[in-house]
């Protein structure tokens, strides 16, 4: 597989193939969200229990043409045609996205819908009517769900943005109605999964019981930025010393438990050590956003100067890009913010340059605007936006 992660997925879609529980080794019931897995399943249907992983491959191909096709709409959406076109080229060539798309992981499926909830959100902001702008939150909303479903770490992103686009976008009352849709939606998409945890825990878990094994694996005393997940034993073994140590019920289970161990671990640790809390930061910032590999493995100088060739041009055009459309308003925001919120939420937990990769195709979008858009002043009547949120007909 190539990464420790995939192995996971494909043991959770072999479950749900076969209708066993929906957990990873023993015990481990809350590991993963089960969004990928599910889309995974349908291989082990066709091929039984031992599918050959290059179908998974084909499969994250076919979502990775998903997403070029997602980044064009998105681009013909907010632009015009030349740049839609422009922009998808860009996405169908550029080397992360290729190589993400090969790869039995999470990305390839998750960027398609990324780009659906963004173009959804689009629609919603231009909808002329109040109704009209419910409708496609809602399925906006649905859509994030999805995405969150199978990258947990999507979840936030609609508060995130929408407190932004409160406090920097107006009109607040068009962002407050098209917030609603969106976390109704939101919340209907996820609430499966919700009632799921539940039943299985006794408590509310919103994507998985990983999130203080992540958080402590980016805040503690040997974090370095990269990922490095060997103090779960000790921490495991702590926790079934003292299970009351972490102050959680003695009728939890021991997968929460643990998660709570080291959730207040990372946060103890981080209270203790701002500076260097804040050092890690700059690391995970520089490890994400670097011109070439972080992995000494992938450091090769053919390697290095595809990345560098490929990715310095489209960030470069993108910042760009986003400066010249920054008046367009509220939808062209909805390409860089991709990118502003892995940030910061990677400077918290581990970073690489893996986890820029679904931003870099919304920032694509922005760096063919920088080459190909119009200026606002002369954009055609037909492509700007009208005052209630449609398109000015033309003539």
């Amino acid at each position: 597989f190539g990464f420790g992660d995939s192995e996971s997925y494909w043991q959770l879609a072999r479950a749900i193939s076969e209708a066993e529980p929906y957990q990873y080794g023993d015990g481990v019931r809350v590991f993963r969200t089960p969004g990928y897995p599910l889309l995974l399943s349908p291989l082990f249907l066709a091929a039984g229990p031992d599918p050959p992983v290059m179908w998974a491959r084909v499969e994250n191909a076919l979502f990775g043409t998903l997403g070029v096709l997602g980044v064009w709409q998105l681009a013909r959406m907010l632009f015009d045609r030349r740049v839609a076109w422009a922009a998808g080229a860009m996405a169908a060539c550029y080397p992360g996205a290729v190589v993400t798309s090969a790869l039995v992981l999470a990305e390839a499926p998750f960027v398609p819908w990324m780009l659906l909830h963004l173009i959804l959100w689009a629609h919603a902001w231009r909808a002329p009517s109040a109704g009209s702008r419910l409708a496609w939150a809602s399925l906006s909303g649905l859509a994030a769900g999805a995405a969150a479903l199978i990258r947990p770490s999507w979840l936030l992103f609609i508060p995130f943005a929408l407190a932004v686009g409160l406090v920097a976008a107006p009109p607040r009352k068009r962002q407050w109605g098209v917030g609603a849709g969106l976390v109704v939606g939101l919340m209907l998409a996820m609430a499966p999964w919700w009632i799921r945890n539940y039943r299985v825990t006794g408590r509310f878990v919103a994507t998985t019981l990983q999130v203080g094994a992540s958080l402590y694996d980016g805040l503690n005393p040997e974090a370095d930025g990269s990922s490095n997940m060997g103090f779960v034993p000790r921490l495991a073994e702590a926790e079934r010393r003292d299970p009351a140590g972490a102050g959680g019920r003695p009728s939890d289970t021991f997968e929460y438990r643990l998660d709570r161990r080291m959730r207040r671990a990372a946060l103890d640790w981080a209270a203790a050590h701002p500076e260097q809390v804040l050092q890690l930061a700059v690391s995970k910032f520089v490890r994400m956003w670097n011109v070439w590999p972080n992995e000494p493995s992938l450091s090769s100088w053919p390697i290095r100067l595809v990345v560098v060739g490929t990715y310095l041009p489209v960030l470069l055009l993108g910042l760009v890009g986003a400066v010249r459309t920054f008046r367009r308003g509220w939808p062209c925001w909805l390409c860089w913010l991709p990118a502003v919120y892995f940030t910061l939420l990677h400077m918290v937990f581990v970073s690489s340059i893996r986890y820029r990769q679904p931003a870099m195709l919304t920032w694509i979008v922005l760096a063919a605007a920088a080459l190909f858009a119009r200026p606002v002043s002369s954009a055609r009547p037909s492509e700007e936006p009208h005052p209630s949120g449609g398109r000015t007909p033309p003539g």
